[in-house]
């Protein structure tokens, strides 16, 4: 049997974790929303790639070798 006590525990926790999994999905639903807005008016524009390749570090091991 599960005491009274426990049972409240129980209960509350779960309360609790609800909350703050309803909490997180709005936040998260907030970042997507914004995130598909694009970029702010303040923010820089990323700079144009056309043509130019990211400069990309080599983590090849035996960089001297072809």
């Amino acid at each position: 049997m599960i005491a009274r006590g426990k049972a409240e525990k129980r209960a509350a926790r779960t309360a609790r974790l609800s909350a703050a999994l309803r909490e997180n999905l709005k936040r998260r639903k907030a970042q997507a929303r914004g995130r598909a807005q694009g970029p702010a008016e303040d923010e820089p524009a990323p700079p144009a790639t056309i043509g130019h390749q990211p400069e990309v570090p080599d983590f090849r091991r035996n960089r001297g070798r072809d």
